[in-house]
């Protein structure tokens, strides 16, 4: 497979010291994207891709034309630098920076059936990455976050995602206080998810719209979601774990009120 219009670049031009940054913890608004599957996943999308890099001798049978004429530029690599730049044990030879979707607050219409899950302090790329795949499988309308420390464009969260980083609307708060008005504002019922909690998730009602705040993975949820005025909720614990993994709680959660609301 060639591509006619990719042009060889080297190890010390500007973009490969952009994308060594963006390999190490994301930018604001683009990611790094390598290997296969997960460029099927970016072309089954509308995400605009804004550098496409191919390394031809890593013979990948991808039919690299695809990629290369969505991108914007195009520029093939050597093996040496690929496996500089790669994350992966097999890249496949395939390395794309992407442009995150931008979702606003004042486009969102909700309705009786619509969850949402906000993930309050998340530090931990893979654990985020999941959280926007379970929202994806749970059909919730959309991730708010608050307090972030791990960030969407970190290239785990593309993995951890299965790729539904590029699809999943995502919305996120400086303030609690602006999420917590911005959520009464569409009369969400906000339920915080808290091992403490006296009250377990199966007796909540979810008959209108519905909002999960699950809390970060060492700390739990900020003082300031309790200061809200929510209803706790918790997931009972039988064994002698205290907590679950907050993934595995946002899947638990979102499932019973999407059961609930769907009638299953």
């Amino acid at each position: 497979m060639t591509v006619h219009n990719a042009r060889p670049v080297g190890a010390h031009h500007p973009l490969i010291r952009d994308l060594l940054t963006i390999r190490k913890d994301g930018a604001p608004d683009r990611i790094m994207i390598e290997g296969s599957w997960e460029h099927d996943r970016l072309l089954a999308t509308k995400a605009p891709i804004d550098t496409f890099f191919w390394c031809p001798e890593a013979g990948t049978p991808y039919p690299v034309d695809r990629i290369a004429e969505r991108a914007t530029e195009v520029y093939r690599i050597s093996e040496k630098l690929l496996a500089r730049l790669s994350r992966k044990t097999r890249s496949d030879g395939l390395i794309s920076v992407v442009r995150l979707p931008v979702w606003r607050p004042n486009t969102f219409r909700f309705t009786n059936s619509s969850l949402v899950l906000i993930a309050d302090g998340v530090e931990y790329a893979g654990n985020l990455g999941t959280l926007i795949r379970t929202v994806d499988a749970a059909n919730a309308d959309c991730l708010v976050l608050t307090s972030r420390r791990a960030r969407p464009s970190h290239p785990a969260v593309y993995s951890a995602s299965r790729g539904t980083v590029l699809s999943t609307p995502m919305l996120e708060f400086d303030d609690i206080a602006e999420a917590a008005a911005w959520l009464r504002g569409h009369r969400f019922r906000v339920h915080l998810a808290d091992p403490a909690a006296t009250h377990s998730y199966r007796g909540a009602a979810y008959d209108g719209p519905t909002a999960f705040v699950v809390g970060s993975e060492g700390g739990g949820l900020s003082k300031a979601w309790h200061d809200q005025g929510c209803e706790a909720v918790s997931i009972p614990m039988l064994g002698q774990a205290d907590s679950l993994n907050v993934a595995l709680s946002a899947g638990i959660l979102l499932f019973e009120a999407r059961a609930r609301k769907e009638g299953w």
